[in-house]
């Protein structure tokens, strides 16, 4: 594992990020980029849930435009931060390890350099979570740390809650600039992760100790015995389980549990409503383009499951708000129903810099999606999660608009999965050893391996385009 300094020395093989200009012109507007840890996409109020407070986020997606079909494409931190980054997937990226950086090569494709090599003033804050060796040198605000952090922390001989001191951060930042400059801020929230070693788990601030106390959060229909048990053995003794039963074994463990994840989530709410109240005041919320996502979601006691990893929907699938203030108002308030990725978060920062994504990038910018625009879309994404994990297996699948397809690629024998999402959305029925659907778990199969066959051939020098439909 390369030193810090080692890090930096070999960033002299990369093309120098050249002058920065700080001309100000419509073109070129602020970008401040929210990313939470571990939020699925019902854990907010803009999206159906009757239970959580998320009245600052609400508002930004009334604002703006709300993806009800956002998905990662690497349920795991690291591997989908780094496809956040560089608009790739992880079989192109190749970050698959907690202590695996980005290539000098690759940081310098993705949107944080390109984003400063065209002028922008660039700021990080919170959870980096790609490597342990931080690049504090490749942005002019840095507040970032590597590995999961600490909810409680000192700062300035007081204990603070992170995701407080994150928003105080990010004020300092937006006060320090020079207003002929335009800024990128990415603040990437701890929150809701789990302290894992802790056996609280979701430590909230507590002043927000009182929040739904008088609630009762619904159970998912799935989260029972019968779907657990339906589960293969290595699922059933999985890494997953074993963390369901520090959270949400009990009744009252699940209630105590999920609040606890509620009450960090509008912690997030909250500093969101700062970071535009200061917006504001510093004359740049006219001029500023906000998005709001998660790294990949979370299951909240489905089949007897925690965390994350796998190609369920809880798993995979995420918020994603963007709020364009130099839209008129008549294309506010809109919501689209596209399937959108991960992937797609830096050729859209890079497409509202006026700058053109690099052609090897794997997403696509999402401007033309929030302007209301008519376009050929995407109907399916490859995922992949290959963590070396005792309790973790490594899978494969594909997604589109009515099946799931997962494939737990290192099991003997193999073990696949088959849902039809239109008829069974909750993805209750396995269909892979089922004759009536044998024609379309081939058909799956299949195109699983295009995209394998296409990743394979992916080059930085090469334009990609998805393999395309037979």
């Amino acid at each position: 594992m390369k030193t810090r300094r080692e890090f930096l020395a070999s960033l002299a093989s990369v093309p120098a990020v050249g002058p920065r200009a700080h001309s100000r012109d419509a073109n070129r507007p602020n970008i401040l980029f929210l990313l939470t840890d571990d939020h699925r996409w019902d854990a907010l109020g803009c999206m159906g849930n009757k239970v959580i407070r998320t009245p600052h986020l609400d508002r930004l997606a009334a604002d703006g435009t709300l993806f009800l079909n956002n998905f990662c494409s690497t349920a795991i931190c690291m591997a989908s931060r780094a496809s956040i980054f560089t608009g790739l997937h992880e079989r192109s990226h190749g970050i698959s390890r907690f202590d695996l950086p980005l290539t000098p090569q690759a940081f310098a494709r993705g949107y944080p350099a390109l984003l400063r090599k065209a002028g922008y003033r660039t700021g990080f804050i919170g959870k980096y979570g790609v490597g342990n060796t931080m690049p504090a040198a490749e942005f002019d605000y840095w507040k970032g740390f590597p590995g999961q952090g600490r909810y409680f922390v000192e700062h300035n001989g007081r204990t603070v809650h992170l995701t407080n001191l994150m928003g105080d951060q990010a004020v300092e930042f937006l006060e320090s600039g020079d207003a002929k400059q335009p800024f990128c801020l990415s603040v990437s929230f701890k929150a809701p992760h789990a302290q894992d070693e802790d056996p609280r788990q979701y430590l909230y601030d507590p002043g927000l100790e009182n929040l739904y106390q008088n609630a009762t959060v619904p159970v998912p229909k799935t989260a029972t015995r019968r779907y657990y048990e339906e589960l293969p053995p290595f699922l059933q003794n999985s890494e997953g389980h074993i963390r369901w039963k520090k959270r949400f074994a009990t009744p009252e463990e699940y209630q105590k549990s999920v609040k606890a994840y509620y009450r960090l989530i509008t912690g997030v709410d909250n500093v969101v409503g700062r970071i535009r109240k200061k917006l504001d005041e510093i004359g740049q919320a006219a001029n500023t383009v906000i998005i709001f996502t998660s790294d990949n979601g979370y299951y909240l006691g489905e089949r007897w499951l925690a965390d994350k990893w796998y190609l369920h929907e809880e798993s995979v699938r995420t918020p994603l708000i963007i709020f364009d203030p130099r839209l008129p108002q008549s294309r506010r308030g809109r919501r689209r129903r596209e399937m959108t990725l991960n992937l797609d978060l830096a050729p859209t920062m890079l497409d509202v810099a006026g700058l053109k994504p690099p052609a090897s990038m794997q997403g696509r910018s999402l401007l033309p999606l929030v302007r209301g625009e008519r376009i050929s879309w995407r109907t399916e994404f490859f995922y992949s999660h290959l963590f070396q994990h005792p309790g973790i297996p490594k899978s494969e699948g594909i997604r589109n608009e009515r099946w799931m397809y997962a494939r737990y690629i290192e099991t003997d024998p193999l073990y696949e999965e088959l849902y039809d999402l239109r008829r069974d959305p909750f993805e209750e029925h396995n269909l892979a050893h089922d004759s009536s659907a044998s024609e379309q778990l081939q058909a799956m199969r299949k195109r699983w391996q295009a995209w394998r066959d296409a990743l394979a051939r992916w080059s930085p020098d090469v334009s990609w385009q998805d393999p395309p439909l037979s």
